[in-house]
C-alpha cells in the first residue's frame, strides 16, 4: 500500500486530519492520514457513482 503514491486532499491543510487517495488500475484506495492502516477500497465506477449521488442530494435527510 505504501508504494501506491498517496495524494493528500488539497482541501486539507498541514493538519493530520486529512483524506488521502491512491489508485492502482481500476481500484481506488482512500484513507485518513492519521490512521493509514484503515483503507477503504472501491472501484472508480463505484466512487464516481457515490460522488454523483452525494452531489444530487441523495444522502440528504429532511430535518425533523
Amino acid at each position: 500500500m505504501e508504494r501506491l503514491g498517496w495524494q493528500k486532499s488539497t482541501y486539507s491543510g498541514d493538519a493530520a486530519e486529512c483524506v488521502e487517495i491512491a489508485s492502482a488500475g481500476e481500484l481506488v484506495h482512500i484513507r485518513e492520514s492519521d490512521d493509514p492502516a484503515a483503507v477503504i477500497t472501491t472501484t472508480r465506477a463505484e466512487l464516481t457513482a457515490w460522488f454523483q449521488a452525494a452531489k444530487a442530494g441523495e444522502f440528504d435527510h429532511p430535518t425533523r
